[in-house]
């Protein structure tokens, strides 16, 4: 289960770096959503799959004499998925105000400090 799940989160790693490099905005923010995810799978992915048994310690005991699910994982990826998704809000309203002010898209011609009359700026100093 666990060798499925690396070979899910290196497809997703690969499909959102694709993404991300890509000209078009939307594509940008599309590989960034799936880099989130790729990430919450990894974590959840190292916090061991499987069927444990819940993290609770038994009545007069003080540490845990069996196997138990690890809570930090959980946690941790609970945190990311808002962060991730108030990330990804900010993100696309940026998106679609620079939509509004230039009428595209593509990275290419949002070229408002670098003028395309003007040649390329200096390539050294």
């Amino acid at each position: 289960m666990e060798a499925a799940l690396s070979f899910v989160v290196a497809c997703l790693f690969a499909v959102s770096l694709y993404l991300i490099l890509s000209k078009h905005i939307i594509r940008m923010l599309l590989g960034i959503v799936l880099l989130g995810n790729a990430v919450n799978l990894l974590i959840f992915t190292a916090g061991r799959v499987g069927p444990i048994a819940p993290p609770l310690i038994a009545e007069g005991q003080e540490t845990v004499t069996q196997a138990v699910a690890n809570p930090l994982p959980q946690a941790l990826i609970l945190t990311a998925i808002v962060i991730s998704f108030s990330f990804f809000a900010f993100l696309l309203v940026l998106a679609y105000r620079a939509y509004q002010d230039l009428g595209t898209d593509d990275t290419d011609r949002m070229r408002i400090a670098e003028p395309e009359d003007q040649g390329l700026p200096p390539l050294g100093y």
